[in-house]
């Protein structure tokens, strides 16, 4: 029932079909019932769908900002049905990737993020490291989210994960990723010196929930290690 209805999603909204797409969310409130669970349930997963043939070429530009424009039209309408549960007393500051795609599948994961209890900050994608650590050292936040980056944010969460660690910048805070390129490269989150990292938005909101004190071990990451080592040597 769950994939039937995801494909049927997913042709509304690579033909850009706004009442069909309506109706199908319509439908998915029938059956899933809170708003959450639409975006866990339905939202979500035709969500992985679109970029997922979009990577690989299976879906045109034309059909791929059909489809990414109207689901996040959706999204918008869905986020404001969203129960506000109990305040968590805990704050975010969350980045994605440069693409209004991944910027898409950021918001999902804020929205839950904030339904959940917690307080979001939201960037978005493309803000230079120097603002980031600026803003994490003034404003103090419990934890640093990177979800949905995209390949090429690599180098810069790796040198923003290092510089907070190596200067001692808010020693406290947790820094989380998921979704995106950590969804698709298995190990990378460890490997870069992630404290937790989750593959879905709902996945996110319960690591953050039931491991808040989890941090990553000075032995973790491997990425750059060796050159580190060497320049140290040196």
């Amino acid at each position: 029932m769950a994939s039937a209805l995801v494909e049927r999603f997913f042709e509304t909204l690579i033909t850009g079909d706004r009442p069909a797409a309506r109706a199908v969310v319509e439908e998915a409130e029938q059956t899933l019932g809170r708003p959450d669970a639409i975006v866990s349930e339905l939202f979500w997963p035709t969500y992985e769908m679109i970029q997922k043939l979009f990577r690989s070429d299976q879906l045109t530009v034309l059909n791929h900002n059909l489809a990414t424009r109207l689901l996040r039209w959706l999204v918008d309408q869905n986020s404001a049905r969203l129960v506000m549960g109990p305040r968590l007393n805990r704050t975010i500051f969350c980045m994605c990737g440069p693409a209004e795609g991944e910027e898409l599948g950021a918001q999902m994961a804020v929205d839950l993020l904030e339904s959940a209890g917690f307080t979001v900050s939201f960037a978005g994608g493309g803000v230079a490291n120097d603002e980031v650590l600026a803003r994490v050292q003034d404003e103090k936040p419990d934890v640093l989210l990177m979800f949905s980056s995209a390949a090429s944010d690599l180098p810069s969460i790796r040198q923003l994960i290092d510089t907070i660690r190596e200067i001692g910048a808010c020693a406290d805070v947790q820094v989380a990723v998921g979704g995106g390129v950590f969804n698709r490269a298995e190990g990378l989150a460890e490997e870069i010196g992630a404290d937790v990292w989750a593959g879905s938005p709902l996945e996110m909101v319960e690591t953050l929930i039931e491991r808040p004190n989890v941090r990553a071990t000075s032995t973790q990451r491997t990425v750059g290690r060796s050159k580190r080592a060497k320049t140290k040597a040196a």
